[in-house]
């Protein structure tokens, strides 16, 4: 059985592999709270090194602790192994609170760059298939518009991955906008990505991937949002009037001016 050591918090450090990007987690609060109430009930693990110990498992008890002015914790210290200590801590952070895609997309990629990983490795631990990992991966290369708007949480993956691929940035951000205001399902995505493919050069068009085996084909007819009311029409009922990115903010503004 492990022995659980009281190590003095100043001797403590965070690993690598804390992979959350907000620092701002309201659940750290209630966690503080509990440990300033009872105490910390569950161990943290440990790797010790030259200068102290570094976490590898428990990067929010310790942060909450910190919090209270703890003098010490309860840790286990663990001998990091090859594929130890950073498994163990990916692990913890995947699974002990809910990420969003694109830091689950950030870790995966340092996991597999850093520890020199496979994709089917991180398919095995977070039982998923290597199709679902790549897919995550592939966030990292969208544009930061549409991260963000994953990250915030408005706009869900499918629908995203859709408007990522919408190369014109004026017009990726009218459809961005929309579908914050308005909301945007990825079948609805799929319909504006199919609008802004129709406009492309023929020998553009001609290049554009077939969809997927087992993806729903989309309408024969694309639907896109006016840039004036934003109501979604059938493209063949829309005026394709080329604006540049000032005059469509400005027709927006008039548009919600007409709302009001």
């Amino acid at each position: 059985m492990n022995e659980v050591k009281e190590i003095p918090i100043e001797s403590i450090k965070v690993g690598a592999y804390d992979v959350r990007a907000d620092e701002d987690d309201p659940e750290i609060d209630d966690l503080a709270a509990s440990i300033r109430r009872i105490g910390v009930i569950s161990p943290l693990h440990v790797v010790a090194v030259d200068e102290g110990f570094v976490v590898v498992a428990g990067h929010r008890r310790l942060r909450a602790a910190r919090r209270v002015n703890l003098a010490t914790l309860p840790c286990i210290v663990v001998c990091e192994k090859a594929c130890g200590a950073s498994e163990v801590s990916f692990a913890e952070n995947l699974f002990r609170k809910d990420l969003t895609p694109v830091e689950l997309a950030s870790a995966i990629n340092d996991y597999i760059s850093e520890l020199h990983g496979l994709v089917g490795d991180v398919a095995v631990m977070l039982h998923r298939s290597p199709d679902y990992v790549r897919r995550y991966l592939a966030i990292l290369t969208w544009p930061s518009d549409v991260q963000k708007a994953v990250h915030e949480g408005w706009l869900s993956v499918s629908a995203a991955e859709n408007l990522a691929s919408v190369k014109d940035d004026a017009y990726r951000d009218f459809l961005l906008g929309h579908a914050r205001q308005s909301g945007a399902t990825a079948r609805l995505t799929a319909a504006w990505l199919q609008a802004y493919q129709a406009m492309q050069p023929v020998s553009t068009a001609i290049q554009t991937e077939p969809l997927p085996p087992g993806e729903r084909p989309q309408p024969l007819v694309p639907q896109a949002p006016c840039i004036v009311c934003s109501d979604i029409f059938r493209t063949d009922e829309l005026s394709h009037v080329p604006c540049c990115a000032s005059c469509i903010r400005h027709l927006r503004k008039v548009g919600d001016s007409l709302r009001r």
